[in-house]
């Protein structure tokens, strides 16, 4: 798209977003479905939408390294994030107070996803608070590359944003997600789900930052 269609989208999903809507977008991993983070009946409304049981927790996406300090509580170096971030992982963290309490209230933690995908960092810089990001699909159902794969969904959906095909439709490994990784514990870490990017993660935190693996 140009760059007039490409602002006209990212202020079409922002305004959606901004309404209280549910918009499907395309990240650097997998399809996703986006609302306001901040916006307890949005919120409400991904769960039911995914058939989501209530007591499996949303991560949050924002646009740029430097708002993650107002979300999290980071006890690693601000090097470590930008090696991450953006990039195809979620870092669990300490929640702070500014998070809406309504979002994953039974965890103190969250998870943080930056995607290395230029329509979602925009789409994040242009709302006024974090979104909530999970995949776009139903619970339990394998992820989608193409916004034809949750037609099912789109009823249910403000807006769907079609960033064409993510990665090889054919290939299992380009269904994985993201690589989440729990770093909450100053010094150690661990892989909650080793998604796609888990060799290279695993890497960057023992070889660069020497942090331990937690024992599970």
């Amino acid at each position: 798209p140009g760059p007039a269609e490409w602002s006209e989208a990212v202020a079409a999903a922002a305004g959606a977003l901004q309404a209280g809507g549910l918009v499907a977008v395309p990240t650097d991993t997998v399809y996703g479905v986006a609302c306001l983070a901040q916006d307890s009946a949005a919120v409400r409304s991904i769960y039911s939408l995914k058939g989501r049981n209530g007591a499996k927790p949303l991560a949050i996406c924002l646009g740029d390294v430097e708002r993650l300090y107002r979300y999290c509580h980071v006890n690693v170096p601000e090097e470590l994030l930008r090696d991450l971030l953006p990039g195809p992982v979620t870092l669990v963290l300490e929640r702070s107070e500014e998070l809406n309490k309504d979002l994953n209230p039974f965890t103190s933690l969250v998870g943080v996803r930056i995607p290395d995908h230029p329509f979602m960092r925009d789409l994040a810089r242009a709302c006024p608070g974090p979104l909530a990001l999970t995949s776009a699909n139903i619970s339990s159902q394998g992820s989608t590359l193409s916004v034809l794969e949750f037609q099912d969904l789109w009823p249910q959906l403000s807006l769907v944003v079609d960033g064409g095909p993510i990665g090889d439709i054919q290939s299992p490994e380009c269904r994985l997600g993201s690589t989440v990784v729990d770093l909450s514990v100053s010094g150690k870490f661990s892989i909650i789900r080793p998604g796609c990017a888990l060799t290279p993660t695993v890497e960057i935190l023992k070889k660069k930052y020497g942090l331990e693996p937690e024992s599970s």
